[in-house]
Protein backbone atom coordinates (compact mmCIF):
# COMPACT_ATOMS: atom_id res chain seq x y z
CA UNK A 1 0.00 0.00 0.00
CA UNK A 2 3.09 2.52 0.66
CA UNK A 3 4.83 1.70 -2.07
CA UNK A 4 1.09 2.06 -4.30
CA UNK A 5 1.02 5.79 -2.15
CA UNK A 6 4.60 6.77 -3.31
CA UNK A 7 4.20 6.28 -6.99
CA UNK A 8 0.89 8.32 -6.94
CA UNK A 9 3.18 11.03 -4.99
CA UNK A 10 5.25 10.83 -7.55
CA UNK A 11 3.17 11.00 -10.59
CA UNK A 12 1.33 14.02 -8.96
CA UNK A 13 4.99 15.72 -8.65
CA UNK A 14 6.17 15.02 -12.08
CA UNK A 15 3.50 17.74 -13.03
CA UNK A 16 6.46 20.06 -10.96
CA UNK A 17 9.13 19.14 -12.54
CA UNK A 18 8.94 22.23 -15.22
CA UNK A 19 8.80 25.55 -13.26
CA UNK A 20 5.74 27.64 -12.77
CA UNK A 21 6.22 30.00 -15.75
CA UNK A 22 7.92 27.81 -18.14
CA UNK A 23 6.82 25.08 -20.74
CA UNK A 24 8.52 22.25 -22.91
CA UNK A 25 7.31 22.36 -26.63
CA UNK A 26 6.17 19.35 -28.43
CA UNK A 27 7.76 18.78 -32.32
CA UNK A 28 4.33 20.80 -33.59
CA UNK A 29 4.91 23.82 -31.87
CA UNK A 30 8.57 23.74 -32.43
CA UNK A 31 7.07 24.00 -36.67
CA UNK A 32 5.44 26.95 -35.37
CA UNK A 33 7.80 28.47 -33.45
CA UNK A 34 10.47 28.00 -36.47
CA UNK A 35 8.02 29.09 -39.11
CA UNK A 36 7.42 32.61 -37.34
CA UNK A 37 11.17 32.87 -36.43
CA UNK A 38 11.88 32.55 -40.27
CA UNK A 39 9.46 35.06 -41.19
CA UNK A 40 10.71 37.39 -38.81
CA UNK A 41 14.12 36.84 -39.62
CA UNK A 42 14.09 37.15 -43.16
CA UNK A 43 12.57 40.28 -42.41
CA UNK A 44 15.09 41.55 -40.32
CA UNK A 45 17.67 40.34 -43.11
CA UNK A 46 15.76 42.10 -45.62
CA UNK A 47 16.14 45.56 -43.95
CA UNK A 48 19.82 45.03 -43.52
CA UNK A 49 20.47 43.25 -39.97
CA UNK A 50 23.52 41.59 -38.91
CA UNK A 51 22.96 39.18 -35.45
CA UNK A 52 25.47 39.24 -32.47
CA UNK A 53 24.35 37.05 -29.16
CA UNK A 54 25.28 37.96 -25.35
CA UNK A 55 25.79 35.92 -22.33
CA UNK A 56 22.58 34.50 -20.46
CA UNK A 57 23.75 35.87 -17.34
CA UNK A 58 25.12 39.91 -16.85
CA UNK A 59 27.02 40.96 -13.78
CA UNK A 60 24.18 42.16 -11.32
CA UNK A 61 25.64 45.64 -11.40
CA UNK A 62 24.77 45.66 -15.37
CA UNK A 63 20.93 45.18 -15.21
CA UNK A 64 20.32 47.41 -11.56
CA UNK A 65 18.56 50.75 -12.61
CA UNK A 66 18.10 50.50 -15.94
CA UNK A 67 14.35 49.32 -15.64
CA UNK A 68 12.82 51.32 -13.04
CA UNK A 69 10.00 49.58 -11.11
CA UNK A 70 10.21 46.53 -13.36
CA UNK A 71 13.84 45.76 -11.35
CA UNK A 72 12.11 43.84 -8.89
CA UNK A 73 11.41 41.38 -11.68
CA UNK A 74 15.01 40.40 -12.07
CA UNK A 75 16.17 36.89 -11.28
CA UNK A 76 19.86 37.38 -9.01
CA UNK A 77 21.83 34.28 -9.18
CA UNK A 78 23.70 32.90 -5.89
CA UNK A 79 27.03 34.31 -5.68
CA UNK A 80 29.54 32.49 -7.52
CA UNK A 81 33.50 33.62 -7.14
CA UNK A 82 32.97 36.43 -5.61
CA UNK A 83 30.95 37.95 -8.62
CA UNK A 84 27.26 38.97 -8.14
CA UNK A 85 24.91 37.35 -11.33
CA UNK A 86 21.91 38.10 -12.38
CA UNK A 87 19.75 36.76 -15.63
CA UNK A 88 19.24 38.95 -18.25
CA UNK A 89 15.72 40.55 -18.18
CA UNK A 90 15.53 41.84 -21.99
CA UNK A 91 18.23 42.41 -25.07
CA UNK A 92 18.37 45.83 -24.57
CA UNK A 93 20.35 46.46 -21.79
CA UNK A 94 23.11 43.86 -22.92
CA UNK A 95 23.38 45.37 -26.68
CA UNK A 96 24.27 48.83 -24.79
CA UNK A 97 26.62 46.80 -22.67
CA UNK A 98 28.15 45.51 -26.01
CA UNK A 99 28.42 48.51 -27.74
CA UNK A 100 29.91 50.45 -25.16
CA UNK A 101 32.20 47.68 -24.07
CA UNK A 102 33.39 47.06 -27.99
CA UNK A 103 33.43 50.94 -28.60
CA UNK A 104 30.91 50.54 -30.99
CA UNK A 105 29.29 53.92 -32.36
CA UNK A 106 26.88 52.50 -35.25
CA UNK A 107 25.34 49.07 -36.26
CA UNK A 108 21.75 47.81 -37.36
CA UNK A 109 21.46 44.41 -35.59
CA UNK A 110 18.94 41.51 -34.49
CA UNK A 111 18.83 39.24 -31.68
CA UNK A 112 16.89 36.10 -31.33
CA UNK A 113 17.18 34.68 -27.21
CA UNK A 114 15.37 33.74 -24.24
CA UNK A 115 15.16 36.17 -21.48
CA UNK A 116 13.98 36.25 -17.38
CA UNK A 117 11.54 37.54 -15.78
CA UNK A 118 9.92 37.27 -11.78
CA UNK A 119 6.93 37.66 -13.49
CA UNK A 120 3.45 36.28 -12.04
CA UNK A 121 2.77 34.22 -15.30
CA UNK A 122 -0.26 34.07 -17.42
CA UNK A 123 0.57 31.43 -19.74
CA UNK A 124 -2.81 31.29 -21.48
CA UNK A 125 -2.12 34.68 -22.48
CA UNK A 126 1.17 33.78 -23.81
CA UNK A 127 2.90 35.50 -20.55
CA UNK A 128 6.14 33.63 -19.31
CA UNK A 129 9.04 33.58 -16.57
CA UNK A 130 11.28 32.28 -19.32
CA UNK A 131 10.90 33.06 -23.07
CA UNK A 132 12.35 34.19 -26.09
CA UNK A 133 12.94 38.13 -27.22
CA UNK A 134 13.21 38.88 -31.13
CA UNK A 135 14.72 42.41 -31.39
CA UNK A 136 15.92 44.64 -34.05
CA UNK A 137 18.15 48.21 -33.27
CA UNK A 138 19.81 50.55 -35.10
CA UNK A 139 22.74 52.62 -33.18
CA UNK A 140 23.92 55.64 -34.93
CA UNK A 141 23.94 59.37 -35.28
CA UNK A 142 21.48 59.80 -37.94
CA UNK A 143 19.13 62.11 -39.92
CA UNK A 144 15.79 62.71 -37.08
CA UNK A 145 13.10 60.34 -36.99
CA UNK A 146 14.05 58.04 -40.12
CA UNK A 147 15.68 54.83 -38.55
CA UNK A 148 12.14 55.59 -35.90
CA UNK A 149 10.02 55.28 -39.37
CA UNK A 150 11.87 52.05 -40.05
CA UNK A 151 11.28 49.96 -37.12
CA UNK A 152 7.74 50.98 -37.10
CA UNK A 153 7.96 49.68 -41.00
CA UNK A 154 9.46 46.61 -39.79
CA UNK A 155 6.48 45.19 -37.10
CA UNK A 156 4.12 46.53 -39.57
CA UNK A 157 5.51 43.77 -42.09
CA UNK A 158 5.81 41.65 -39.86
CA UNK A 159 2.52 41.41 -38.25
CA UNK A 160 0.75 41.58 -42.42
CA UNK A 161 2.89 38.84 -42.91
CA UNK A 162 2.42 36.65 -39.71
CA UNK A 163 -1.51 37.06 -40.80
CA UNK A 164 -2.50 37.27 -37.23
CA UNK A 165 -5.58 39.76 -38.01
CA UNK A 166 -6.09 43.48 -37.20
CA UNK A 167 -3.21 45.33 -35.77
CA UNK A 168 -2.50 48.92 -34.31
CA UNK A 169 0.70 50.51 -34.08
CA UNK A 170 0.93 53.02 -30.84
CA UNK A 171 3.30 55.60 -30.86
CA UNK A 172 4.05 58.32 -28.55
CA UNK A 173 7.01 60.21 -27.28
CA UNK A 174 8.43 60.35 -23.79
CA UNK A 175 9.55 63.70 -24.32
CA UNK A 176 5.97 64.69 -24.92
CA UNK A 177 4.88 62.43 -22.02
CA UNK A 178 7.29 64.62 -19.57
CA UNK A 179 6.36 68.15 -20.56
CA UNK A 180 2.53 66.57 -20.25
CA UNK A 181 3.49 66.22 -16.73
CA UNK A 182 5.52 68.89 -16.36
CA UNK A 183 2.43 71.48 -17.57
CA UNK A 184 0.11 69.05 -15.48
CA UNK A 185 2.28 69.62 -12.15
CA UNK A 186 3.99 66.21 -11.19
CA UNK A 187 6.91 66.94 -9.80
CA UNK A 188 10.31 66.17 -11.18
CA UNK A 189 10.87 63.22 -8.89
CA UNK A 190 7.80 61.64 -9.87
CA UNK A 191 7.77 61.65 -13.90
CA UNK A 192 9.01 57.85 -14.18
CA UNK A 193 6.82 56.55 -11.68
CA UNK A 194 3.97 58.18 -13.06
CA UNK A 195 4.73 57.18 -16.49
CA UNK A 196 4.44 53.56 -15.51
CA UNK A 197 1.11 54.48 -13.81
CA UNK A 198 -0.08 55.64 -17.32
CA UNK A 199 1.37 52.74 -18.76
CA UNK A 200 -1.37 50.64 -17.79
CA UNK A 201 -4.36 52.61 -19.13
CA UNK A 202 -4.86 49.93 -21.42
CA UNK A 203 -5.49 47.39 -18.52
CA UNK A 204 -6.95 49.57 -16.19
CA UNK A 205 -9.86 52.28 -16.07
CA UNK A 206 -8.83 55.75 -15.69
CA UNK A 207 -10.53 55.81 -12.34
CA UNK A 208 -7.84 52.68 -11.19
CA UNK A 209 -5.20 54.08 -12.95
CA UNK A 210 -5.97 57.46 -10.95
CA UNK A 211 -6.62 56.36 -7.68
CA UNK A 212 -2.77 54.67 -7.91
CA UNK A 213 -1.19 57.95 -8.61
CA UNK A 214 -2.88 59.42 -6.10
CA UNK A 215 -3.22 56.93 -3.22
CA UNK A 216 -0.15 55.09 -3.88
CA UNK A 217 2.19 57.16 -5.93
CA UNK A 218 1.32 60.77 -3.65
CA UNK A 219 0.33 62.92 -6.88
CA UNK A 220 -2.29 65.43 -5.74
CA UNK A 221 -5.53 65.21 -7.57
CA UNK A 222 -5.62 67.95 -9.08
CA UNK A 223 -2.47 67.33 -11.35
CA UNK A 224 -3.78 63.42 -11.76
CA UNK A 225 -7.34 64.70 -13.22
CA UNK A 226 -5.30 67.19 -15.61
CA UNK A 227 -3.13 64.48 -16.93
CA UNK A 228 -6.48 62.64 -17.24
CA UNK A 229 -7.86 65.51 -19.32
CA UNK A 230 -5.09 64.64 -21.95
CA UNK A 231 -4.88 60.83 -21.99
CA UNK A 232 -8.69 60.59 -22.36
CA UNK A 233 -9.17 62.82 -25.13
CA UNK A 234 -6.10 62.33 -26.93
CA UNK A 235 -6.04 59.19 -28.47
CA UNK A 236 -6.24 57.58 -32.41
CA UNK A 237 -4.90 60.81 -34.05
CA UNK A 238 -2.06 61.43 -36.18
CA UNK A 239 -0.55 64.48 -37.70
CA UNK A 240 -3.19 66.29 -36.64
CA UNK A 241 -3.35 65.56 -33.14
CA UNK A 242 0.40 66.53 -33.10
CA UNK A 243 -0.85 69.68 -34.33
CA UNK A 244 -3.50 70.10 -32.25
CA UNK A 245 -1.27 70.12 -28.80
CA UNK A 246 1.37 72.41 -30.40
CA UNK A 247 -1.07 74.82 -30.07
CA UNK A 248 -2.20 74.01 -26.47
CA UNK A 249 -2.06 76.63 -24.33
CA UNK A 250 -0.17 74.33 -21.73
CA UNK A 251 1.30 71.89 -23.70
CA UNK A 252 2.75 74.99 -25.62
CA UNK A 253 5.03 76.50 -22.87
CA UNK A 254 6.66 73.07 -22.72
CA UNK A 255 10.08 72.98 -24.92
CA UNK A 256 10.53 68.94 -24.54
CA UNK A 257 6.90 68.29 -25.75
CA UNK A 258 7.48 70.79 -28.60
CA UNK A 259 9.74 68.91 -29.91
CA UNK A 260 8.55 65.72 -29.31
CA UNK A 261 5.47 66.55 -31.40
CA UNK A 262 7.51 68.36 -33.72
CA UNK A 263 9.21 64.46 -34.29
CA UNK A 264 5.97 63.14 -34.42
CA UNK A 265 5.04 65.14 -37.17
CA UNK A 266 8.23 64.29 -38.92
CA UNK A 267 7.77 60.39 -38.40
CA UNK A 268 4.17 60.53 -39.84
CA UNK A 269 5.64 62.09 -42.94
CA UNK A 270 8.00 59.32 -43.51
CA UNK A 271 5.06 56.73 -41.98
CA UNK A 272 3.65 57.69 -45.46
CA UNK A 273 6.28 57.43 -47.96
CA UNK A 274 6.60 53.83 -45.82
CA UNK A 275 2.79 52.95 -46.99
CA UNK A 276 1.96 52.12 -43.05
CA UNK A 277 -0.13 54.92 -41.96
CA UNK A 278 -3.45 53.00 -42.10
CA UNK A 279 -2.39 51.06 -38.78
CA UNK A 280 -0.29 53.67 -37.11
CA UNK A 281 -2.08 55.87 -34.36
CA UNK A 282 -0.69 58.81 -31.81
CA UNK A 283 -2.04 58.09 -28.47
CA UNK A 284 -0.95 59.98 -25.56
CA UNK A 285 -1.91 57.58 -23.21
CA UNK A 286 0.94 55.23 -24.23
CA UNK A 287 3.28 55.25 -21.78
CA UNK A 288 5.83 52.15 -21.59
CA UNK A 289 7.11 51.26 -18.07
CA UNK A 290 10.85 50.64 -18.86
CA UNK A 291 13.16 54.13 -17.65
CA UNK A 292 15.59 53.90 -20.26
CA UNK A 293 13.37 55.45 -22.95
CA UNK A 294 14.02 59.20 -24.11
CA UNK A 295 12.35 60.03 -26.88
CA UNK A 296 9.51 58.04 -29.26
CA UNK A 297 8.12 55.14 -27.97
CA UNK A 298 5.63 52.36 -30.00
CA UNK A 299 3.80 49.45 -28.92
CA UNK A 300 1.31 47.02 -30.87
CA UNK A 301 -1.53 45.46 -30.27
CA UNK A 302 -3.70 43.25 -32.06
CA UNK A 303 -7.20 44.51 -32.35
CA UNK A 304 -9.69 41.83 -33.55
CA UNK A 305 -11.38 39.41 -31.61
CA UNK A 306 -9.23 36.68 -32.69
CA UNK A 307 -6.92 37.54 -29.98
CA UNK A 308 -9.88 35.85 -27.78
CA UNK A 309 -8.59 32.26 -28.99
CA UNK A 310 -5.50 33.13 -26.44
CA UNK A 311 -7.30 34.51 -23.59
CA UNK A 312 -9.25 32.56 -20.66
CA UNK A 313 -11.72 35.06 -20.80
CA UNK A 314 -13.05 34.74 -24.55
CA UNK A 315 -13.46 30.93 -24.20
CA UNK A 316 -16.23 32.25 -20.94
CA UNK A 317 -18.13 34.54 -23.16
CA UNK A 318 -16.67 37.21 -22.48
CA UNK A 319 -16.11 40.43 -24.68
CA UNK A 320 -13.55 40.90 -27.75
CA UNK A 321 -12.45 44.43 -25.89
CA UNK A 322 -12.07 42.47 -22.90
CA UNK A 323 -10.05 39.94 -24.54
CA UNK A 324 -7.75 42.22 -26.03
CA UNK A 325 -5.80 41.57 -22.40
CA UNK A 326 -3.80 39.03 -24.19
CA UNK A 327 -1.32 42.64 -24.86
CA UNK A 328 0.94 43.69 -26.93
CA UNK A 329 2.51 41.59 -29.81
CA UNK A 330 5.08 44.32 -30.19
CA UNK A 331 6.83 47.68 -28.35
CA UNK A 332 9.99 49.77 -28.33
CA UNK A 333 11.37 52.84 -28.79
CA UNK A 334 14.19 55.46 -28.45
CA UNK A 335 16.83 55.30 -25.90
CA UNK A 336 19.80 57.36 -26.43
CA UNK A 337 21.12 57.61 -23.11
CA UNK A 338 21.34 53.79 -22.13
CA UNK A 339 25.18 53.32 -23.90
CA UNK A 340 26.48 56.41 -21.92
CA UNK A 341 25.54 54.64 -18.73
CA UNK A 342 28.35 51.73 -19.53
CA UNK A 343 30.66 53.89 -21.12
CA UNK A 344 33.81 55.48 -19.02
CA UNK A 345 33.07 58.41 -20.37
CA UNK A 346 29.47 58.73 -20.50
CA UNK A 347 29.91 58.50 -24.65
CA UNK A 348 26.47 58.44 -25.85
CA UNK A 349 25.19 56.22 -28.82
CA UNK A 350 21.86 57.19 -29.87
CA UNK A 351 19.73 54.18 -30.32
CA UNK A 352 16.50 53.00 -31.42
CA UNK A 353 14.75 49.52 -31.49
CA UNK A 354 11.78 47.05 -31.38
CA UNK A 355 11.06 43.92 -29.56
CA UNK A 356 8.42 41.30 -30.96
CA UNK A 357 6.09 39.62 -28.80
CA UNK A 358 7.30 36.33 -30.00
CA UNK A 359 5.48 34.59 -27.08
CA UNK A 360 2.13 36.22 -27.87
CA UNK A 361 2.54 35.13 -30.89
CA UNK A 362 3.19 31.72 -30.80
CA UNK A 363 0.08 31.42 -28.38
CA UNK A 364 -2.08 32.81 -31.28
CA UNK A 365 -0.53 31.04 -34.18
CA UNK A 366 -0.71 27.62 -32.02
CA UNK A 367 -4.39 28.10 -31.25
CA UNK A 368 -5.42 28.93 -35.03
CA UNK A 369 -3.22 25.96 -35.72
CA UNK A 370 -5.45 24.13 -33.65
CA UNK A 371 -9.01 25.50 -34.93
CA UNK A 372 -7.70 24.18 -38.36
CA UNK A 373 -7.75 21.35 -39.84
CA UNK A 374 -4.46 21.56 -41.56
CA UNK A 375 -1.86 19.28 -40.22
CA UNK A 376 1.19 20.67 -39.04
CA UNK A 377 4.09 18.85 -40.45
CA UNK A 378 7.24 18.42 -37.65
CA UNK A 379 9.84 17.05 -40.27
CA UNK A 380 10.75 18.10 -43.64
CA UNK A 381 11.38 14.85 -45.53
CA UNK A 382 10.85 14.64 -49.06
CA UNK A 383 10.95 10.80 -49.55
CA UNK A 384 10.68 7.87 -48.03
CA UNK A 385 13.19 5.07 -49.66
CA UNK A 386 10.61 1.99 -49.56
CA UNK A 387 10.58 -1.48 -50.57
CA UNK A 388 8.10 -3.98 -51.33
CA UNK A 389 9.99 -7.01 -51.52
CA UNK A 390 11.95 -9.02 -48.88
CA UNK A 391 15.98 -9.00 -48.02
CA UNK A 392 16.44 -5.03 -49.88
CA UNK A 393 17.67 -3.34 -47.15
CA UNK A 394 21.34 -2.98 -48.22
CA UNK A 395 19.60 -1.64 -51.77
CA UNK A 396 17.41 1.07 -49.53
CA UNK A 397 20.36 2.23 -47.62
CA UNK A 398 22.29 3.22 -50.85
CA UNK A 399 19.47 4.84 -52.41
CA UNK A 400 19.37 6.55 -49.20
CA UNK A 401 22.94 7.54 -48.99
CA UNK A 402 23.00 8.80 -52.49
CA UNK A 403 19.84 10.84 -51.85
CA UNK A 404 21.51 12.21 -48.51
CA UNK A 405 24.67 12.70 -50.19
CA UNK A 406 22.49 15.17 -53.06
CA UNK A 407 21.31 17.19 -50.40
CA UNK A 408 17.76 16.01 -50.34
CA UNK A 409 16.06 14.98 -46.65
CA UNK A 410 14.97 11.27 -46.93
CA UNK A 411 13.87 8.54 -44.59
CA UNK A 412 14.16 4.80 -44.62
CA UNK A 413 12.63 2.85 -42.19
CA UNK A 414 14.37 0.81 -39.77
CA UNK A 415 13.44 -2.77 -40.47
CA UNK A 416 15.40 -5.35 -42.58
CA UNK A 417 11.48 -6.24 -44.53
CA UNK A 418 9.58 -3.75 -43.44
CA UNK A 419 5.85 -4.54 -45.22
CA UNK A 420 5.09 -1.98 -47.95
CA UNK A 421 1.84 -0.71 -46.31
CA UNK A 422 3.17 0.51 -42.87
CA UNK A 423 5.99 2.41 -45.48
CA UNK A 424 2.68 4.50 -46.94
CA UNK A 425 1.32 4.98 -44.01
CA UNK A 426 3.77 6.44 -42.02
CA UNK A 427 4.31 8.82 -45.25
CA UNK A 428 0.85 9.45 -44.94
CA UNK A 429 0.82 10.58 -40.84
CA UNK A 430 4.27 12.20 -41.59
CA UNK A 431 2.91 14.48 -44.74
CA UNK A 432 6.32 13.03 -46.49
CA UNK A 433 4.68 13.57 -50.50
CA UNK A 434 7.05 11.21 -52.08
CA UNK A 435 7.74 7.18 -52.20
CA UNK A 436 10.89 5.84 -53.52
CA UNK A 437 9.97 2.40 -53.94
CA UNK A 438 12.79 -0.23 -54.86
CA UNK A 439 11.96 -3.94 -56.23
CA UNK A 440 14.14 -6.40 -58.06
CA UNK A 441 12.88 -4.96 -61.56
CA UNK A 442 13.51 -1.96 -60.87
CA UNK A 443 17.11 -2.62 -59.70
CA UNK A 444 17.75 -4.62 -63.09
CA UNK A 445 16.32 -2.23 -64.88
CA UNK A 446 18.65 1.22 -63.27
CA UNK A 447 15.21 2.87 -62.50
CA UNK A 448 13.15 3.71 -59.02
CA UNK A 449 9.48 3.68 -59.14
CA UNK A 450 8.38 6.96 -57.66
CA UNK A 451 5.38 7.32 -55.99
CA UNK A 452 3.13 10.33 -54.98
CA UNK A 453 1.56 9.95 -51.93
CA UNK A 454 -1.35 12.09 -51.99
CA UNK A 455 -2.34 11.23 -56.08
CA UNK A 456 -1.03 7.54 -55.60
CA UNK A 457 0.40 8.06 -58.98
CA UNK A 458 3.21 5.61 -59.80
CA UNK A 459 6.25 6.56 -62.00
CA UNK A 460 9.19 4.55 -63.10
CA UNK A 461 12.15 7.71 -63.21
CA UNK A 462 16.21 6.51 -64.60
CA UNK A 463 17.75 6.08 -60.94
CA UNK A 464 20.28 8.99 -62.40
CA UNK A 465 17.06 11.21 -62.97
CA UNK A 466 16.06 10.45 -58.64
CA UNK A 467 17.23 13.35 -57.23
CA UNK A 468 16.09 16.49 -59.73
CA UNK A 469 12.93 14.90 -60.06
CA UNK A 470 12.30 14.65 -56.29
CA UNK A 471 13.46 18.34 -56.40
CA UNK A 472 11.52 19.56 -59.23
CA UNK A 473 8.04 17.66 -57.64
CA UNK A 474 8.66 19.23 -53.83
CA UNK A 475 10.00 22.26 -54.93
CA UNK A 476 6.49 22.69 -56.92
CA UNK A 477 4.68 21.27 -53.89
Amino acid sequence: GTQIAQQVDLKKNLFFFVCQGTRDYNPKQMAIREKVFNTIISCFKRHGAETIDTPVFELKETLTGKYGEDSKLIYDLKDQGGELLSLRYDLTVPFARYLAMNKITNIKRYHIAKVYRRDNPAMTRGRYREFYQCDFDIAGQYDAMIPDAECLKIVHEILSELDLGDFRIKVNDRRILDGMFAVCGVPDDKFRTICSTVDKLDKMPWEDVKKEMVNEKGLSEEAADQIGEYVAVCVAGGMDLAERLLQDHKMSQSKQACAGLSDIKLLFSFLQLFQVTDKVVFDLSLARGLDYYTGIIYEAVLTQAGVAAVSNEAQNGANAEESVSVGSVAGGGRYDGLVGMFDPKGRKVPCVGVSIGIERIFSIMEQKAEASAEKVRTTEVQVMVASAQKNLLEERLRLVTELWNAGIKAEVMYKKNPKLLSQLQHCEESGIPLVAILGEQELKDGVVKLRVVATREEIDIARTDLTSEIRRRTSEA
